[in-house]
C-alpha cells in the first residue's frame, strides 16, 4: 500500500469515528433533553385538548403500513379515554395522488372517532413541518404527540424547538419489522439537530392561520 493510500485511509477512518461520534452525541441530546415526557400507558398520559397524529404512508407496496395503522390505533384510544378532544392529523399531500391527511381521517373514521373532532394539515410534509405548523398556523400551545415510539423522542425535541408544551403518547410495531426504520431515526436525529442549531430550517409552507377553537387542557 502506498503513502497516499495510507493516508486515505487513514483519514476515512477518522471521518468515520468522527461521524459515529457526532451520532452518539446528537441521539444521547435529544434523548435526554426529552427523557419523562413519553407516557406509553393512556392512564398516565396528561390531558390536552389537541392531540397532533403525525402522518406516514397507509399502505407499503400493496399491504397496510403497520406503522400508520399502529398511529391511528393509539389516537382513537387517547380521544376514547378522554386524554384528547380534538386531533390534528398533519401529513404529506405534496404530490399528487398522495394524500396522508384524509387517509388518517379515514381511519379514525373507521376507529369511531368523530369527523367534528378530526382536522387535516395538509403540508405536515415533515415532522419539522408538522411541529412548526401546529404552533404557527393553528396556534396551539400544549399538546399531545401521537407516533411511534422510537420517533417520539425527535418529534418532542421538534415541538419544543417550535414552542410547543408536549407530551408524547407512542404506537408500537415489534422491532422485528422496524429494524430499517430504527436505524434511519438514528441519523434523523443527526439531521434534526442539525436543523435546529446549526441551520435554522423553517417548514416548507406555513399559510394562513387556522383556529382549532381549542378548549382548556383537560386535567
Amino acid at each position: 500500500m502506498g503513502a497516499l493510500a495510507r493516508r486515505l485511509l487513514w483519514w476515512a477512518l477518522w471521518g468515520a469515528a468522527g461521524f459515529g461520534l457526532v451520532v452518539i452525541l446528537c441521539n444521547a441530546w435529544i434523548l435526554w433533553r426529552t427523557r419523562g415526557r413519553t407516557f406509553p400507558r393512556v392512564a398516565t398520559l396528561p390531558g390536552r385538548d389537541v392531540g397532533v397524529v403525525l402522518g406516514t404512508s397507509p399502505v407499503i407496496g400493496t399491504r397496510p403500513n403497520l406503522f400508520f395503522e399502529g398511529r391511528m390505533d393509539a389516537a382513537a384510544r387517547a380521544y376514547r379515554a378522554g386524554k384528547v378532544h380534538q386531533l390534528l392529523l398533519s401529513g404529506d399531500n405534496g404530490r399528487r395522488g398522495y394524500d396522508e391527511p384524509t387517509a388518517m381521517k379515514k381511519a379514525l373514521l373507521a376507529r369511531g372517532v368523530p369527523e367534528s373532532a378530526l382536522h387535516l394539515d395538509y403540508a405536515g410534509f415533515r415532522t419539522l413541518d408538522s411541529m412548526a405548523r401546529a404552533h404557527e398556523v393553528f396556534g396551539l400551545q400544549k399538546v399531545t404527540l401521537i407516533t411511534d415510539d422510537f420517533h417520539l423522542p425527535r418529534t418532542l425535541f421538534l415541538a419544543e424547538s417550535f414552542g410547543l408544551e408536549a407530551s408524547g403518547y407512542p404506537s408500537h410495531v415489534p422491532i422485528r419489522m422496524a429494524q430499517k426504520t430504527l436505524v434511519r431515526e438514528v441519523v434523523s436525529r443527526v439531521a434534526a439537530v442539525a436543523d435546529v442549531y446549526l441551520l435554522n430550517r423553517q417548514p416548507k409552507f406555513y399559510g394562513p392561520k387556522v383556529n382549532l377553537h381549542p378548549e382548556r387542557a383537560i386535567h
